[in-house]
Order: structure tokens, then C-alpha cells, then sequence
């Protein structure tokens, strides 16, 4: 069943994920605000280039399925997985250059980049697909997956933190170049720490690697999997409640702080992101240990449902302290990742689930509903932040400050002088439109995470006991 990864193997996994998820942030978290405060479009251009990046993204989560497909059935000498890890991770670092890189104006802009964003997300799944694909391949032992699962997890939050944290700091005033910098540092980074999983990782060889797989057996593999459609389901919701308070902070913090005091309060605001979501993948293993997935979930859930409403009353009818404020932060991060690492756990689970029913083992396929869930639930973020921001107003004033980064970037004015001028637009919001943001910021995300959480309780079956049975199971029958 794969068990015992050698320290080699295990440490190249998870180390590599430091340079995949800072690339993957730079442009799920930052390329809205990218286009939103650097590019001087109107609304029209604005939700072309928003419904672009949807309809990419929904095709891009239908793409990891199909990758997996094509992965389940190439073995090449140097693994299954690894030649399309290391191939991935080439050409989506040289997307992301571009996509940061090369600015026409105008609809020249919105066709290119409606382009090369419908790149990274294919060139990403690439690497994405066997990167996830491989985890479940290493091990069926609960206990060595779940610590894999931690450890990977505490590589891929410091990837996350370094670029969530640094990148507000540095682009106030000086949006275009800091971004362009950023991108290069990151896409080189995405490449190195990719080559070290490349060259690190021994896979190992399953009985069932020859095993050829249909697009219409491929199908038919998702469809028969009843847990994996309740959990896939789930995990769908999940993302979209859990990314829409990231995807929109920034967008909070100017219009609640002011554009130049902005960069160091999104970086606080950071760290308690990084503490927290750190602090779960330390914590899971121990709690897992302890309690159910289903209990760390209902407490991961009730203390969201708790702080959100609370965020949601913050500067309105509880005083806008900054304290609180990343208190509440600390405590969303921190459920947030224990609810994440449980379904992922659960994800993964379906796999010998599977195996168990009909006798046969597809990890690349299986493991592609996470990713098809991430990718399906940016597409519906994308949809929601944009519209927030339109209908609220927030993006016409920030077209100001667009043209103000602009300038900057041509050298035609001055960094301090746009940092007062992008104030002064800031003044002019009204506070409905601030409160606007703010709800959507707070029930879209409950009502995400709490429709996941019922789904699972109702609808999913593989509790701890049920998983050592169908693992046991499965030993006897190869011996």
C-alpha cells in the first residue's frame, strides 16, 4: 500500500510546496487587485475581464480533471507523477512573468490578459494535478498521511505568508514595478523549489500503475463514488467561503484605513493569516488524535459563525480596534485551516474508499476534486468580488487611484504625492458602500462554510473506524 516514505521522499514533498503556493497566491489573491489598481479601465472592461477570468477558471476546473486522465495513464521512467510536476512549474513561471510583465491599454488589455490568464491556469494544473496526485500514492497509513498532510501544510502556509504578507507593503505608491519584481522573484522560486521535488521524491511503483483510464471511465470512476461527491460538494462550498475574506481585504483596509497607512495593517493582518492557519497545521494532528473529524469541524465552524458576525458589527457597533480586529483574524485563520485539513483528509479517504468498493485504486483522478473544488470555487469568488465591488462603487474610486499608480509607473509623479492624492479619493466613500463590501465579506462565507459542513454530516460515511476497516480490507485481499 506504499507505506513507510523514506525522510528524503517526505521532506522534497513538502518543502517543494513552498514555491508552488507562493506562486499560486501571487495570482489567486493579488491579479485582481493587479488589474483593479494599476490599469486604468472602465466598468465594461472591468466585468469583461471579470467574466474572463471566470469562465477560465470554470474551464480550468473541468482541465484537472481531464490532466488527471492523461496523468493516470503516462508512466514514464522517471515516475508518473514528477515529469509533469517539474514540466508544469517551467511554463507557468514563465505565464506568470507575462502576465505581469507585458501592459497594453485599453481592450488591448482585456484580450491579452483574458489570454494569458487562460495559461496560467492550464499550465498550473499541470503541476497542480500531479503534485496532489502523488500525496495519496505515498501512503495509505492514517497516521503517516495525516502527519504528511501537516507537514505539507506548514510549507505550503509559509509560501502563502511570504507573498500574502510582503506584497501589500510594497505596492502602495509603487504598484506596477513592485508587482513586476514580485513576479520574477516568484516564478524563479516556483521553479527551484519544484526542482528539488523533482529530484527528491522517490515515487513508488502501485500493482494497479498500468491500468489505462478513458475520459468516459474517468467519468464513471467520479459518478460511482458517492462519498466523493458529497465531499467534493463540500469542499466546492468550503473554498468559496473560505477565500472571499482574503480576496477582498485589501479592498477593506483602504477603504476602512486609508490607501498609505493600508500596507503595514494588511501585513499584521497577514502575520495572524500565516500564525493561524500555521498554528492548525500544527494543532490538527493533535486534536485528530483526540477527536473526530466531525467534532473539529462543528467547533471550527461555530467559532467562524462567532467571529464573522463580529467583524461584520467592527467599526459600526463595536469600536474599530486594531487589536480585535487581528484577534478576530487569528481565530478565522486558525478554523478555518483545521476545517481544511479535516476535508482534505476526507478527500483523500474516498481514495481506498474506492479501491474498496470495485477494487481498483485511481489516486490522480480522486485527488483532482480538490483541485477541481479550489479552482470551480476561485471562479465563483471572482464572480462575487467583482460584483461586490462594482455594485458598492468601491472600483469607480479606485479607478483614481489606478491612474495614480500609473503615473508613478511612468515616472510622471511622485510616491508620496500619489499616496495623498489616493487618500483624498478614498474620503469621498460613502459608508453604505463600505457596508456593502462588508456583507459581502461575511454571509457569503457563512453560508458557504455552514451549506459544507450539513452536506457532511448528512451525506458523508467514512468516520475513523470506517476508514481502518476499508484499509484493513484491502490488506487481506492482496495478500
Amino acid at each position: 500500500m506504499g507505506n513507510g516514505i523514506d525522510k528524503r521522499t517526505k521532506w522534497c514533498y513538502c518543502v517543494g510546496a513552498t514555491g508552488r503556493d507562493a506562486a499560486y497566491v501571487l495570482v489567486s489573491m493579488f491579479v485582481l487587485t493587479y488589474v483593479q489598481y494599476t490599469m486604468k479601465l472602465t466598468v465594461a472592461q472591468f466585468s469583461v475581464i471579470s467574466a474572463a477570468m471566470v469562465v477560465c477558471m470554470v474551464w480550468d476546473a473541468v482541465n484537472d480533471l481531464l490532466m488527471s486522465t492523461i496523468i493516470e495513464n503516462c508512466h514514464f521512467k522517471s515516475g508518473k507523477f514528477r515529469p509533469f510536476i517539474i514540466v508544469g512549474a517551467i511554463l507557468n513561471a514563465v505565464v506568470i512573468i507575462t502576465m505581469f510583465t507585458v501592459r497594453p491599454t485599453g481592450w488591448a488589455f482585456v484580450f491579452f490578459f483574458s489570454f494569458i490568464y487562460l495559461c496560467w491556469g492550464m499550465t498550473y494544473t499541470v503541476n497542480d494535478i500531479a503534485y496532489w496526485g502523488m500525496l495519496p500514492s505515498l501512503s495509505s497509513d492514517p497516521k503517516e498521511r495525516d502527519g504528511l498532510v501537516t507537514l505539507m501544510g506548514i510549507f505550503v502556509c509559509v509560501g502563502q505568508f511570504l507573498i500574502a504578507g510582503i506584497v501589500p507593503i510594497v505596492i502602495a505608491g509603487n504598484a506596477v514595478m513592485a508587482f513586476r519584481v514580485t513576479a520574477l522573484i516568484v516564478a524563479l522560486g516556483f521553479v527551484a523549489f519544484q526542482t528539488l521535488t523533482y529530484l527528491g521524491v522517490t515515487e513508488t511503483k502501485r500493482h494497479d500503475d498500468n491500468n489505462k483510464v478513458s475520459l468516459k471511465g474517468m467519468a464513471g470512476i467520479l459518478a460511482r463514488n458517492d462519498q466523493l461527491i458529497a465531499v467534493g460538494i463540500a469542499y466546492i462550498l468550503f473554498c468559496v467561503g473560505q477565500q472571499l475574506l482574503f480576496l477582498l481585504a485589501l479592498n477593506f483596509f483602504y477603504f476602512q484605513f486609508g490607501y498609505s497607512a493600508s500596507g503595514n495593517l494588511v501585513t499584521i493582518f497577514t502575520v495572524m493569516y500565516g500564525l493561524g492557519t500555521l498554528l492548525a497545521q500544527f494543532a490538527y494532528p493533535i486534536l485528530s488524535g483526540k477527536f473526530s473529524r466531525n467534532r473539529i469541524i462543528t467547533c471550527a465552524l461555530i467559532c467562524l459563525v462567532i467571529c464573522y458576525l463580529i467583524f461584520l458589527g467592527y467599526g459600526y457597533v463595536i469600536p474599530a480596534n486594531i487589536i480585535l480586529l487581528n484577534i478576530l483574524g487569528f481565530v478565522i485563520f486558525f478554523s478555518q485551516g483545521l476545517y481544511n485539513l479535516a476535508v482534505i483528509v476526507m478527500v483523500n479517504n474516498t481514495i481506498e474508499y474506492d479501491e474498496y468498493k470495485h477494487g481498483e485504486r485511481h489516486d490522480s483522478i480522486i485527488s483532482a476534486i480538490r483541485s477541481f473544488a479550489v479552482k470551480l470555487s476561485n471562479a465563483l469568488n471572482q464572480a462575487a468580488a467583482s460584483l461586490i465591488l462594482i455594485i458598492s462603487g468601491i472600483y469607480a474610486v479606485s479607478q483614481n487611484i489606478s491612474a495614480l499608480e500609473m503615473e508613478v509607473g511612468a515616472g510622471t509623479m511622485d510616491r508620496e504625492t500619489a499616496l495623498v492624492q489616493a487618500d483624498g479619493f478614498i474620503s469621498t466613500v460613502l459608508p453604505s458602500q463600505t457596508l456593502t463590501l462588508r456583507f459581502g465579506m461575511v454571509f457569503v462565507p457563512l453560508l458557504m462554510m455552514t451549506g459544507a459542513y450539513l452536506i457532511l454530516r448528512a451525506k458523508y460515511k467514512i468516520d475513523e473506524k470506517e476508514y481502518d476497516r476499508i484499509v484493513a480490507e484491502i490488506a487481506k485481499r492482496q495478500l
